[in-house]
């Protein structure tokens, strides 16, 4: 890659409080490059991510914010309407040919974007936002997770929760690419592949970063799985389970509901900012190892735009991140309320126009994303983690 952004290696430090970047030290920590750089392009910070300060000065000035906690009712309804639409439409394609374009246009158009709903559904439940009780949640990710295919949603949760608390942590937060990936994807071709193909980086990635104990609610998603598939495949035939798999692939590829996996962390040189059509002068600027230190850029994006009809508001991310406690019908709400948090935060106007800039631009790629060495934990030991309540978030 040739811009800074890639080109460049660097740390973050405090210098006043602020985070700042600068050229990474080798090894030994002597400061001196020992050649490393050229393989390690990611922004490394020594600072905590900007999410818990953000939200502490949003309660303190919006304490009414924290009103906004807490589950939807509306979650459980809409999780059993797209399910039952996968099954009707995996019923009704159990005599279409798998090569045929009637199968893969439906597969692309209703159950990518159906399978997509599901994933960020289950992304909601894991929160702990569709019911009061922990084992509702889990029993209701169980049954949104059907039509996906492949049992999921038991091992997605605790590696997302640590993502929340681990947020650019390497070595825990599983969202990061590994620098072999960004080495080896590290153009045109490569990026392409990523994009076309990391519903499979996603789904493969947390088991060589660390290992999960098999639990009683991963047993359960994978007999209630295994069980629903044999089902499907015994009254329906193999073309149906087919489908339901074609449509978790294309969900998480070349879509634009996926555009989401890479707009919400990945680093872009220039973001407009605010949810209007204001732009914002401000650039992130070529850096070199001689060049000044320069603000660290912004480790979260949200997207507004009209896709998140279709995926529980999850463009909302910075709105997420900042309070993973309110649930996806109020994260507007929120954005209202403490507007001045965010109008000036660069964002997304385009899922599209990310996943196209992500593939073709030098300067954009899989190196651009912000790392930590330490803080952070792992999350998702109990049943009840995850939802946090308003005193919780006051302490």
């Amino acid at each position: 890659m040739s811009s800074a952004i890639a080109t460049s290696t660097m740390t973050a430090g405090k210098r006043g409080g602020k985070s700042e970047l600068r050229p990474t030290a080798d090894a030994k920590g002597t400061g001196e490059s020992n050649g490393s750089e050229e393989y390690d392009k990611f922004f490394w910070t020594y600072t905590e991510e900007p999410h818990r300060s953000r939200r502490q000065a949003i309660i303190k000035a919006h304490p009414e914010v924290l009103k906004l906690c807490g589950p939807e009712p509306l979650t459980t309804p809409l999780v059993l309407a797209v399910v039952s639409l996968q099954i009707f439409c995996a019923y009704a394609l159990r005599h279409s040919a798998f090569f045929s374009w009637p199968f893969f246009l439906t597969a692309y158009l209703i159950g990518a974007t159906a399978n997509q709903n599901l994933f960020l559904a289950i992304h909601e439940i894991t929160h702990n936002l569709a019911f009061k009780s922990p084992l509702a949640n889990r029993l209701l990710a169980i049954v949104a997770n059907l039509p996906i295919g492949i049992p999921y949603s038991a091992s997605f949760r605790p590696y997302h929760l640590t993502h929340h608390k681990s947020l650019g942590v390497e070595g825990l937060d599983t969202d990061l690419p590994t620098a072999l990936e960004a080495w080896f994807l590290d153009s045109v071709a490569g990026k392409a592949f990523f994009a076309t193909f990391q519903i499979l980086f996603y789904a493969l990635r947390p088991m060589f970063v660390y290992k999960l104990p098999l639990t009683l609610i991963h047993a359960a998603n994978i007999l209630a799985q295994v069980a629903f598939d044999y089902t499907l495949v015994h009254y329906c035939g193999g073309r149906s389970l087919g489908y339901l798999i074609l449509s978790s692939f294309l969900a998480g590829s070349l879509h634009p509901c996926a555009g989401h996996f890479i707009a919400e962390h990945y680093v872009f040189p220039q973001q407009k900012s605010t949810q209007h059509s204001r732009k914002s002068n401000t650039k992130l600027q070529p850096t070199t190892r001689t060049a000044p230190l320069v603000a660290a850029p912004e480790e979260t994006y949200s997207y507004y735009g009209p896709l998140n009809y279709l995926t529980y508001n999850v463009g909302l991310h910075n709105e997420h991140h900042d309070f993973p406690a309110i649930p996806w019908t109020r994260l507007w709400k929120l954005n209202a309320i403490a507007n001045e948090f965010y109008a000036e935060l660069p964002c997304h106007h385009s899922w599209v126009g990310v996943t196209w800039d992500f593939i073709f631009e030098q300067n954009v790629g899989l190196w651009c994303r912000v790392k930590r060495r330490e803080g952070g934990r792992k999350v998702g030991g109990t049943m009840g983690e995850g939802y946090v309540r308003p005193v919780e978030l006051v302490t």
